[in-house]
């Protein structure tokens, strides 16, 4: 029995199949899958690119001005996306600033130096910019102030000014003081212009002086009172202090007024226009005779009520201050540009020339009072600008009659510098 036992062949052992996580079997992952995937993925894209081909194959147009519009749309979108950033940026900037408080010890407030960077940003949240801060209101400028007085006469339709005093003026000369004058006119006309005495070195000047104006009562309302306190200088252009300017139909002119008044600073008006004049100059050396030509003048300016004038021109030859001769035009009726051509002759030796000055005024013929200068000129070899090269011409061509325009100037501008002439010698 154990022989037979023995000579059976043994059987193989099959070992039990595993179970749980060991039971799993894993299958080899093959190269094939991975490729598949790829060329599926590279199929859609080429597909997605062929149809997007189509399209714009579609659209009229040549390939480069769809790329040109493309690339248009692209920078558009890049500036609108850095627009939007830089504004939230600065959005979050006047956030941080705004929420700063006063009291804040930063390292700002610890350094004087960038307390001007804070004052700069309030300036900006409150909108203000540089110029608006510059033209923030000043504290007025003290010029002095002038007494007054006006009276109305109803039945002589007279207007009466009286400038009384000043007081407190501003001092315009180098050593504390000025010389004080008031100049008195009405606008718009400007007619009329009166001039009190020069108070000399005195910041408080005592006038009482009156000057009547002849306006009737119906016109009064569109009339303004001018009142210009100005320093004079004899040797240049007088410098205006200050002035008060009153509307008329501001005031009840039923009962005299009297009162003071702060001046204040004159506005800067443009030189006005007076007109030109033309004379012709001629000087015979042999014969020691000077020949002045009034030949004509232009756009003269309006001294009536009509908007014209009765222009005329008068001559003065002078020498070291003092009057020779006179001469005068006829007068001419109602024009701004009137036509002369009268010619006026004075002996002069030849020694004498150069301490010679030919003064020509236009005035305005008035029937009634004064009659009132339009503007002025003056040649000789002590001038200066046009008026001198007419009288050097003049002189370096005897015999011949020289010609020349002139414009016509301020008469205070002329005396002041034929008195500063006199003055020197």
């Amino acid at each position: 029995m154990k022989f037979k036992v023995l000579s059976k062949k043994p059987e193989a052992m099959i070992a039990p199949e595993p179970t749980g996580a060991n039971s799993l079997t894993v299958a080899p992952i093959s190269a094939n899958d991975n490729s598949t995937d790829g060329a599926n993925k590279n199929d859609v894209f080429d597909e997605l690119k062929s149809k997007f081909l189509n399209e714009i194959d579609k659209i009229p147009l040549p390939s480069w001005a769809i790329i040109a519009i493309a690339i248009v749309a692209v920078l558009l979108i890049l500036t609108c996306c850095f627009c939007i950033v830089k504004k939230c940026c600065c959005k979050k900037k006047k956030g941080k600033k705004g929420k700063k408080g006063k009291g804040d010890m930063g390292m700002k407030n610890m350094k004087g130096g960038e307390d001007d960077d804070e004052d700069d940003d309030d300036d900006v949240e409150t909108g203000m910019t540089a110029e608006e801060k510059e033209e923030e209101p000043k504290e007025k400028e003290k010029l002095g102030k002038l007494q007054f007085s006006l009276d109305y006469d109803f039945s002589d339709n007279k207007l009466t000014v009286g400038i009384l005093q000043a007081a407190d003026l501003l001092s315009m000369d180098s050593g504390g003081t000025s010389d004080p004058y008031v100049k008195v006119f009405i606008l718009p006309d400007k007619k009329k212009k009166f001039d009190t005495k020069v108070h000399k070195k005195t910041l408080n000047p005592v006038f009482n002086e009156t000057f009547n104006f002849k306006i009737p009562f119906q016109e009064m309302g569109g009339k303004t009172l001018v009142m210009a306190v100005y320093d004079f200088d004899r040797f240049s252009k007088h410098d205006i202090i200050g002035e008060i300017k009153i509307p008329m139909n501001t005031l009840d002119l039923a009962q005299p007024i009297e009162q003071w008044r702060d001046l204040d600073s004159a506005e800067k008006e443009e030189p006005e226009k007076l007109g030109d004049i033309c004379v012709s100059l001629r000087y015979v050396p042999t014969a020691g005779k000077l020949t002045v030509c009034i030949l004509e003048a232009k756009n003269l300016k309006k001294m009536d009520v009509g908007g014209l004038s009765d222009p005329y021109v008068k001559i003065h030859l002078l020498q070291n201050g003092k009057r020779l001769k006179k001469k005068k035009t006829t007068v001419k009726k109602n024009t701004l540009n009137p036509y002369y051509n009268e010619s006026f002759s004075f002996e002069i030796p030849q020694d004498q020339m150069q301490k010679i000055q030919a003064v020509i005024t236009v005035l305005d013929y008035d029937k009634i009072g004064k009659n009132d200068a339009i503007g002025k000129i003056w040649v000789g070899s002590k001038a200066t600008g046009t008026e001198l090269r007419h009288w050097s011409d003049m002189l370096a061509n005897p015999r011949r009659p020289i010609a020349q325009w002139h414009p016509l100037r301020p008469e205070e501008e002329v005396d002041a510098e034929l008195a500063g002439l006199t003055a020197k010698k």
